[in-house]
């Protein structure tokens, strides 16, 4: 199994090279997205190097490699494009705020210093030294290809692209689990085999988040530019706010799962629970549910927990709300808001440790079934 990363590395003193470069580079992608998008449909990205190659090469002057790179850029663009129904063909602009790179091919990296290939040649860059990037640079990861970016604070910063090898583990050798039910209220509640738990509570943040709903609100109303530039900003602090968050709490998860020498992390397989349970929920709460990033949440716990080589399990969220964790009773009844009371047995807890602890334990019920499944097979083949 591989496990792969991004390391952010801001660049300390940017040039004019490096600013006409990502112009140029910016300049090609759009002179191949038009011809794909006169194309009227996805093409490959080696058909469409052919027809693009030597006018990248010859007329914009970039070189080689980033010719090859632009057009494999665009045709995954288009490709990601087509595949979304809901998304009607259109021509996609690019800004100069990103290029690719390959690794060796048009730049080299140590822990000080990148090495980039410029329109004037190769040059070289110092980095900003950052401790925990000094692990990234032992020689046990190799590097990929990796970008160049404008950030919005105006600086230029490496997306050094990483990957290592790291042994594989089946949940068939697991013996502690843990079960993390992600919400609102509770960012995340935790639940291992053992009975231990921990709530990562949410309060704050959604406050917070109303906070920032009400200003959008006054804002929208208003509707002159000036408006509109605060809430592009107001939007991208409050996606960097929850960005934050979430990496605190995901490294909180596996940190917690480390200390009670847990195997498998699972968590609900959330995919289009947006669209399936958008209707469910009052029109006043619909933005905080459906902007809420339970997905983002989810995939940080899962590449912290790969690089503790901790697995990541997920089950079907069916009625992991309303399913008592004693008795197995499902009802809509069980649950009130943050309460759990079965309408059987009597069985009382907070709501959403109930949930945690009903995806650890059918996390644990699966990892059963397939070691029997495995024994049946076995005896099988030896009659």
């Amino acid at each position: 199994m591989f496990l792969t990363k991004t390391v952010i590395l801001k660049i300390k003193k940017p040039d004019n090279d490096l600013v006409e470069t990502m112009q140029k580079y910016s300049d090609g992608m759009n002179y191949v997205s038009n011809i794909l998008f006169d194309n009227g449909k996805p093409m490959g990205a080696m058909k469409l190097q052919k027809i693009v190659y030597s006018h990248l090469r010859e007329n914009l002057g970039l070189k080689s490699q980033m010719s090859c790179n632009i057009p494999r850029q665009v045709a995954g663009c288009y490709k990601t494009l087509n595949k979304d129904k809901k998304t009607k063909w259109q021509q996609v602009e690019f800004a100069p705020t990103s290029m690719t790179f390959s690794y060796k091919r048009d730049f080299t990296i140590d822990e000080n210093t990148v090495k980039i290939t410029t329109n004037n040649g190769r040059k070289a860059y110092s980095i900003l030294k950052y401790n925990h990037a000094t692990q990234y640079f032992d020689g046990s990861w190799k590097y990929q290809a990796s970008k160049l970016a404008l950030h919005n604070d105006g600086n230029y910063y490496f997306h050094l692209s990483i990957e290592k090898e790291i042994p594989d583990k089946s949940i068939t050798d697991a013996s502690t689990f843990m079960g993390v039910d992600v919400g609102i209220n509770y960012l995340a509640v935790a639940s291992t085999t053992d009975k231990k738990c921990k709530f990562f509570a949410g309060g704050e943040i959604k406050n917070l988040r109303n906070h920032y709903k009400s200003m959008r609100a006054r804002l929208q109303s208003k509707g002159t530019l000036s408006a509109k530039r605060k809430l592009k900003y107001f939007s991208g602090k409050e996606q960097r706010l929850m960005r934050d968050v979430n990496h605190k709490i995901s490294k909180a998860i596996v940190k917690f799962a480390l200390e009670n020498e847990v195997s498998v992390i699972s968590l609900e397989d959330l995919t289009g629970i947006r669209t399936s349970t958008i209707n469910k929920i009052s029109k006043r709460n619909r933005y905080t549910h459906s902007s809420w990033a339970y997905r983002q949440l989810q995939t940080f716990i899962e590449y912290k927990a790969r690089e503790a080589e901790i697995i990541t399990h997920y089950i079907d969220p069916a009625f992991t709300s309303q399913t008592c964790n004693r008795c197995n009773h499902i009802s809509k009844d069980n649950r009130n808001r943050l309460t759990f009371r079965c309408m059987k047995c009597g069985y009382e807890n907070n709501a959403d440790l109930n949930g945690a602890m009903n995806i650890e334990h059918r996390t644990r019920d699966f990892r059963y079934t397939l070691e029997s499944q495995g024994c049946l097979s076995a005896t099988h083949t030896n009659t």
